[in-house]
């Protein structure tokens, strides 16, 4: 995903502490990610960024909706996404840890960029499926769903059988 100038802090003027960011993702944000089931909509993002001499730790917090296709009706719908996520840039020239909280940069740079970071933070958080509450899907649709929708009793399997009547022997 592209770096987008707006969620780039600028860290080096600011003092040792706990500093607060605010950022509003909306429409031109979710297309610059290129997910094409992001229909649109509108997250809200708060960063708090604590500083010291060779860390910066963020806490990401996002809360919000993004419209995508509900995944049993077709129908656009707007999925609630929230959720904290951590991250930690240090000042250094080592290599990248295999922490994947940890993030090394240069210790020359001035400012860092969130774009991937609130994009990853949005993604964690979404739910892997995405329906309408029960009762909101398209009605058309749930009933040509009922309509195929198979309905059967499987026989039990006979091991199991034998464990039930061992259960029922019991009491």
């Amino acid at each position: 995903m592209e770096a987008l100038a707006e969620h780039t802090i600028a860290f080096n003027g600011l003092n040792d502490g706990r500093h607060a960011f605010e950022f509003t993702l909306g429409d031109a944000f979710l297309e610059a990610t290129g997910v094409e089931d992001f229909l649109g909509g509108n997250v809200h993002a708060q960063v708090e960024l604590d500083k010291s001499t060779h860390l910066l730790v963020t806490n990401i917090t996002v809360d919000g909706h993004i419209r995508m296709l509900c995944d049993r009706c077709n129908a656009p719908m707007d999925q609630p996404v929230q959720g904290t996520q951590r991250q930690i840039f240090k000042l250094s020239e080592e290599e990248e840890s295999d922490d994947d909280e940890l993030v090394s940069i240069d210790p020359n740079a001035h400012e860092i960029n969130l774009t991937h970071y609130l994009f990853e933070c949005i993604s964690l958080h979404l739910p892997i499926r995405h329906v309408h509450p029960e009762g909101q899907c398209d009605p058309e649709v749930e009933d040509a769903l009922e309509k195929v929708q198979v309905h059967y009793e499987a026989d039990p399997d006979p091991r199991w059988s034998v464990l039930q009547d061992l259960k029922t022997k019991e009491n």
